[in-house]
């Protein structure tokens, strides 16, 4: 469904390598693996939720050494101010540039903390709307929303009377 959603748009590409790997994935592996297979930019994107606990995640420090990183305050999250907040474990390896509104990690790259425009779209709401036979129209890419209908995904199984 991702590949679906995003192959329209030629700056986004899509990979199932943490699927096919065996055991845990961890984004530490997931992006040194990219890295050594394309020498591309890469941007994580993750939601403020997320970010905040990064600090549990596997070799957390070396993740930002990696690529750059966009943490997006998502629909619901606390408003802050994301310009200036940053978890403490960071903040040692971390210097803020104001005229580029952003975290400059001492490996140069960057780490963006972005207020996103709140619309109230999240996969636990589309497949919500789905099980209750719904709508999810402008929400969800036309082609990701015949490939559920296809598939009869996220549909209530109800027993037979």
């Amino acid at each position: 469904m991702v590949r679906l959603a995003t192959s329209s748009n030629p700056y986004f590409s899509t990979s199932d390598i943490e699927l096919s790997r065996p055991g845990k994935s961890y984004s530490i592996d997931t992006i040194r693996y990219l890295r050594e297979k394309r020498q591309d930019t890469f941007f994580f994107i993750l939601g403020r939720d997320a970010f905040v606990e990064i600090q549990t995640w596997k070799e957390f420090q070396n993740l930002f050494s990696l690529c750059h990183f966009i943490a997006m305050a998502r629909p619901g999250s606390q408003k802050d101010n994301l310009s200036s907040q940053l978890p403490r474990a960071l903040t040692p390896a971390f210097q803020f540039d104001p005229g580029e509104k952003a975290w400059v990690h001492q490996s140069g790259f960057r780490l963006y903390l972005k207020e996103i425009s709140f619309l109230d779209i999240s996969s636990t709401k589309v497949r919500e709307l789905i099980e209750k036979g719904e709508s999810v129209r402008y929400l969800i890419p036309s082609e990701v929303e015949a490939y559920i209908e296809k598939h009869g995904l996220y549909r209530l199984y109800r027993k037979s009377p």
